[in-house]
């Protein structure tokens, strides 16, 4: 999917929600528990009621993986539940060296036919090089992330030097903060020229608002995927005040809050209810029509 085809989905439907399927068995309705393809029936119908209210739907592929070998057939059929006019998002967070990431983006690319898969940069760019090979499709690189580990790495300052156009950064000690930046911060500079505004994105956490500023600032025109509004707290509000762009430039996760508003016979119903509000929500914040 491209660029212009996503952002043509959203400006139609007036919303930029993403439908996280992170389904767990020991969470689905108890009525379907016992039934063959437990997790597959369960994932058609939440697809089926909440299609015309998102844009993309991302498939945390832990949940799928732990069942083994069934797992990946179930997440292989889930993947082709997906209407083409929605993203399909692998959350599988991998990141290698090349030649193997040469073999994970064929898999989630060529194997299981995803649109976009969500990649770890601390191994540089030639571990993401293999994934942003793909035409039309998205390399979606952890940026700065919502949970409270981002503190260990993602938060650290580090010294940042430009001398004659090279850039630099390497740990910093004993030097003012003025002259150090986040690590999260080098990350993002760096990493938006290994791709472009039209096949990379980045994972920039919900619950890490105030950052927002600083984040649009050195990835002005970028998607973002936005995880962590929802069961984790973070606020819509502000991530759409802070990050909107003229052609919304938001992908905006919510899973639990969706997929498990409900256990009973009704969660197609209630996870439909939820996502309408959220779509009715973001319809407020969305610009008139996008640039483009």
């Amino acid at each position: 999917m491209t660029r212009h085809q996503l952002v043509d989905q959203i400006f139609q439907k007036r919303t930029y929600l993403c439908v996280g399927l992170d389904t767990d068995i020991d969470r689905i309705p108890r009525h379907l528990r016992d039934q063959p393809d437990a997790v597959l029936q369960f994932n058609r119908q939440i697809i089926e009621a909440t299609k015309d209210h998102c844009v993309a739907y991302k498939i945390n592929t832990a949940f799928y993986e732990a069942s083994g070998a069934k797992g990946w057939d179930v997440m292989a059929q889930t993947a082709a539940l997906i209407p083409d006019t929605h993203l399909r998002i692998a959350d599988a967070k991998r990141g290698d060296i090349g030649n193997t990431s040469a073999q994970y983006a064929r898999a989630f690319f060529e194997t299981l036919a995803f649109d976009a898969v969500t990649v770890a940069p601390y191994m540089g760019a030639d571990s993401v090089r293999p994934f942003l090979e793909y035409t039309d499709k998205w390399t979606i690189l952890l940026g700065l992330t919502s949970n409270a580990g981002a503190a260990d790495f993602e938060m650290q300052r580090v010294l940042h030097r430009s001398t004659a156009g090279i850039e630099s950064a390497e740990l910093a000690l004993d030097v003012s903060t003025s002259s150090t930046e986040h690590l999260y911060e080098t990350v993002l500079r760096t990493a938006a020229g290994w791709g472009s505004e039209e096949n990379l994105m980045f994972v920039i956490g919900a619950t890490q608002a105030d950052s927002f500023s600083t984040v649009r600032r050195l990835t002005p025109n970028h998607f973002y995927l936005v995880p962590g509004v929802g069961a984790q707290g973070g606020s819509l509000r502000d991530i759409s005040k802070a990050a909107l762009t003229a052609d919304c430039g938001l992908l905006v996760n919510a899973s639990r809050a969706i997929i498990y508003a409900s256990e009973g016979e009704d969660f197609a119903d209630e996870a439909a209810a939820i996502a309408s509000q959220y779509a009715f929500e973001m319809a407020g914040y969305l610009p008139g029509s996008p640039v483009v």
